[in-house]
């Protein structure tokens, strides 16, 4: 380095970056403090004010972490025995689902993690028309199976003699299964499809749901959470106000070590939009159509595939959209593109607070 007339790497990196300078936030030349630390970067507002990034940066974190705590609520419900009667049923789910015996929406498989609607489905992802916020669709009635009886009898039931949730108040239950690895990235429950609250309910093993993550891709990576709740097996988890509107949450990789389902639970709205019925998705009939093709992966799960990076669909996604940005390609992705925009404030009460998100 003393060579090219540099002392320290950090100089040489400014010296090749002078379009830095003109950037409207200005930030001093960052200098070794002796012991080998730099200090912590400053942010000129004024001559006479200064305030440091990371001590304002933390205190928001900590703000924004106080209300998703504050807007979440979990309960001890379910016992051992009680989990383990629901998890054989939920191995039947998948049984029925591989020999075919649900209707073509019922059953949404990914990598690592297959979906099962029961009651009402919805389209999201890549499986929309049109990308963008607000562009999610019920499928038309009877496109997917009705709610199992058991669902009823072991869940909500037990949700309503608990007070957790009103009488009658579910009528879409979907089940996420999750082999280890397995993730489902940042996103906000679609507002214009479902009334709030959101109730799930864990089984097969403990996990955490994780709040204000960003995804990246190609190899997966996650942001630090500004908040992480941790999940137990036969725990309920209820979100509502800021956790369940105005910020994403999602489950990590490294976050599913074992399998685990959670059965979730909640209300669409009077008035949520259906799919129309010259759609291509909802072509089909609303009959059970011949067996599913299985997509079943002949390899053993491995415990360590937590902590790998994985291409996912998601990257397949990606690729056939090579025009897209690359700034665009790490952004929080959701499970449906979900972003608050200005006219769906005027029609939904919340904090004000948007999110900010950007397709992958």
């Amino acid at each position: 380095m003393a060579a090219s007339g540099f002392s320290d790497l950090r100089e040489k990196l400014t010296s090749m970056t002078p379009h830095r300078d003109d950037h409207k936030n200005k930030y001093p030349d960052r200098t070794s403090n002796g012991s080998g630390k730099g200090r912590k970067r400053k942010h000129r507002e004024s001559d006479d004010d200064d305030y440091e990034h990371s001590d304002d940066s933390a205190d928001l974190r900590e703000q924004e972490a106080r209300r998703v705590s504050s807007s979440v609520v979990q309960w001890s419900i379910f016992t051992p025995e009680e989990c383990a009667r629901i998890e054989e049923k939920i191995d039947e789910v998948v049984a029925k689902a591989e020999a075919g015996h649900y209707r073509e929406h019922t059953v949404d498989r990914a990598p690592l993690r297959n979906k099962y609607f029961f009651g009402e489905g919805y389209t999201y992802g890549a499986q929309l028309e049109r990308r963008g916020p607000g562009q999610e669709r019920l499928y038309r009635k009877g496109q997917v199976d009705e709610i199992p009886s058991w669902v009823h009898e072991l869940v909500i039931e037990r949700l309503v003699s608990n007070g957790v949730i009103p009488e009658g108040f579910v009528n879409s239950a979907v089940i996420n299964d999750y082999q280890p690895g397995g993730c489902i990235v940042s996103h906000v429950d679609p507002l214009h499809i479902f009334a709030r609250p959101i109730v799930s309910v864990s089984f097969f093993s403990d996990s955490a749901l994780c709040f204000g993550c960003r995804f990246q891709f190609k190899p997966i990576r996650v942001s630090e959470p500004v908040f992480v709740l941790p999940v137990r097996r036969g725990s309920v988890t209820v979100l509502s106000g800021y956790a369940a509107d105005d910020i994403t949450h999602c489950i990590r990789p490294q976050d599913i070590k074992e399998r685990r389902a959670v059965i979730i639970l909640r209300k669409t709205r009077p008035d949520a939009p259906r799919l129309d019925s010259d759609s291509p998705l909802s072509s089909s009939p609303a009959g059970r159509p011949g067996p599913l093709k299985v997509k079943r992966s002949h390899r053993k799960a491995d415990p360590d595939a937590a902590h790998r990076p994985r291409v996912l669909e998601m990257d397949k996604e990606e690729n056939r959209h090579p025009s897209l940005s690359r700034h665009h390609r790490h952004s929080v992705s959701s499970e449906n593109n979900w972003r608050r925009d200005e006219d769906d404030d005027k029609h939904r009460e919340s904090s004000g607070r948007k999110i900010k998100m950007r397709r992958h």
